[in-house]
């Protein structure tokens, strides 16, 4: 083992950082006149020297259109190295539609600062957060002084929700330190209210979710949190750079029932949430195992799994090892870090897929609450094991009706980018890699972050993706629309207007295919909350089946393809 002290480390090396990567180091001391124009300059040059945007290729699927977008966000660590573990988790984004005008938005989410993670003096000009408002042609505006949500704390996470039934999307930043739930005034601009609402969490926060675990139609949330971080010790194997996840203490989780007047309750021990602490990365909040209440899935770095099944009355009982979605495909605790939802073989039951540093694990759910990794068969382990995997989740990004995967890659310990992976479904409960992704697949970024959504409303999913200490990256879909989809939003009546917790199914050409409207938390990011369908050679939907968190059955048939749906329930 080896120790290095953070000032030894920093003698040692500052001019190498600015030759390399070209990032802002604060000085330790008073500015002199020439230290502040040098860190002015050196900003400078942080917000122009990102990876290029490489030209597409003749048959391309995506595009890099993060410039013609007009997004000038660019990730950054103050200090200018990754210099510990809270500093290698990156940060994340989210989309929401911010001002209900049916266009999606982008919020992205800064690593600002935070005494002991970040080296040096707190500057007095700290990077902030920030909301991009999507114009419908194809480009963003910055919106993010006017609307209030530039927080400059050191971020990691955000996920979207509407929280308090208004019909506005709000905002949960998670953060190293105090988290921030901004609510949405309905006029493009927010409200802080962590204080009042009681969700500030001070721990070190990496994902959360918004879910109704009691059915009373209100929005809770679940935070999950790392680990004690201690800026003191420093014991690691050289070649590391750092100390491993092993060396802190694990943290508990967190569930905050909503009272409905705008504040929550911690019931994290009533709830049972907080009898095992984890290293919490990922958060999915869905009824997986089909008995009618929300359960809790949880991945975990260097730890087993979570998965918390919902008992009712307000209890919940750790059942990840029974349900075998605990461990990896070798019964080791991997570095797990992205988890999501979906049914990859549509056998009607919803799997798991889940990103490491190995190999990653895709759990089929071969009977109710009791799944099986195929990471192997599946052929994703060859692919995925030379990479340390980060973000992504399922996707239907040729829409033939089953869903790939994206998964997102970046070093662990140093500042070394991989290329990302877009692996297509055979249809056979296999996945190959895509041999015309895009150009940008064959870059190699500090991946983070990934996340889906149809940002242009044309009907195929676009990608999202965040880097460390570099530019976020928007791929769009531009392959030719030879197969059919289907995307549909709901509206329910009640303070759930988000309608959390409804099934899905649809039936199209002799084919059924189920989704659960959930929050569609990731690693670090929050996707399209809308259902997406790809349909194939389908020319109509034969039967739409939507199961209202309530249990109100709704069936419309023979409906078009190739249509975005809203479906509501009347408010009462």
């Amino acid at each position: 083992m080896h120790r290095v002290r953070g000032s030894s480390r920093k003698e040692s090396g500052p001019g190498i950082a600015l030759l390399l990567f070209g990032c802002w180091l604060p000085s330790t001391g008073c500015d002199s006149p020439q230290d502040s124009g040098l860190r002015a300059e050196t900003m400078r040059r942080l917000d122009r020297e990102v990876t290029p945007i490489l030209p597409p290729r003749a048959g391309d699927r995506y595009i890099d259109a993060t410039r013609e977008a007009g997004l000038d966000f660019s990730h950054r660590l103050l200090d200018g190295e990754m210099s510990n573990i809270v500093e290698s988790l990156g940060s994340g984004a989210a989309v929401l539609d911010v001002d209900g005008d049916g266009w999606l938005d982008l919020y992205f989410v800064q690593s600002g600062w935070y005494e002991g993670v970040v080296e040096g003096a707190r500057p007095e000009r700290l990077p902030d957060n920030r909301l991009y408002r999507n114009r419908g042609d194809g480009t963003f505006e910055d919106v993010t002084a006017a609307s209030g949500t530039g927080d400059t704390g050191f971020g990691l996470a955000a996920i979207a929700g509407d929280y308090d039934g208004d019909g506005h999307t709000d905002l949960y930043v998670c953060n190293m330190g105090a988290n921030r739930l901004y609510r949405n005034r309905g006029d493009g601009t927010f409200e802080d209210v962590t204080e009042r609402a009681g969700v500030g969490d001070p721990r070190l926060s990496v994902a959360a979710a918004f879910l109704d675990y009691d059915g009373d139609s209100l929005l809770d949330l679940y935070v999950a949190n790392y680990l004690e971080f201690d800026p003191e010790y420093d014991y690691h194997y050289a070649p590391d750079g750092f100390p491993p996840p092993l060396a802190y203490e694990a943290q508990t989780d967190a569930l905050f029932r909503n009272r409905g007047d705008g504040t929550f309750e911690d019931v994290s021990a009533a709830s049972g949430i907080d009898s095992v602490a984890g290293r919490g990365m990922s958060v999915v909040a869905a009824d997986i195992d089909g008995d009618g209440r929300v359960d809790i899935f949880v991945t975990n770095d260097a730890s087993a799994n979570f998965l918390w099944r919902n008992l009712g009355k307000g209890r919940f009982q750790e059942v990840a090892v029974e349900s075998g979605v605990a461990y990896g495909e070798n019964g080791d605790a991997t570095a797990a870090m992205t988890a999501d939802l979906g049914d990859y073989d549509c056998d009607g039951r919803f799997d798991l897929m889940v990103t490491d540093m190995s190999y990653g694990s895709l759990y089929r759910q071969a009977e109710p609450g009791w799944f099986m990794d195929q990471i192997g068969p599946s052929g994703v382990a060859p692919l995925s094991g030379q990479y340390v995997s980060w973000g992504g989740g399922f996707l239907d990004f040729d829409n033939d009706a089953d869903l790939d995967l994206l998964i997102v890659n970046g070093d662990l310990h140093h500042v070394l980018g991989w290329e990302d992976l877009l692996l297509e479904n055979t249809g056979e409960g296999r996945y190959v890699d895509s041999t015309n992704a895009g150009a940008y697949f064959g870059q190699k970024l500090m991946g983070r972050g990934g996340l889906t959504a149809d940002i242009d409303n044309d009907g195929d999913l676009d990608l999202l993706i965040t880097n460390l200490m570099d530019r976020p990256v928007l791929l769009r879909n531009d392959a030719p629309g030879d197969n059919a989809w289907f995307t549909l939003a709901l509206s329910d009546r009640g303070t759930n207007r988000a309608a959390l917790g409804t099934q899905v199914k649809i039936t199209h050409a002799g084919r059924v295919q189920v989704a659960t409207v959930r929050c569609p938390s990731l690693y670090l990011c929050s996707g399209d909350p809308r259902l997406h369908f790809g349909l194939g050679r389908s020319e109509r939907i034969d039967r739409l089946e939507v199961v209202w968190p309530d249990g109100e059955r709704q069936v419309l048939t023979d409906l078009p393809v190739n249509q975005l749906l809203t479906l509501a329930r009347e408010r009462t």
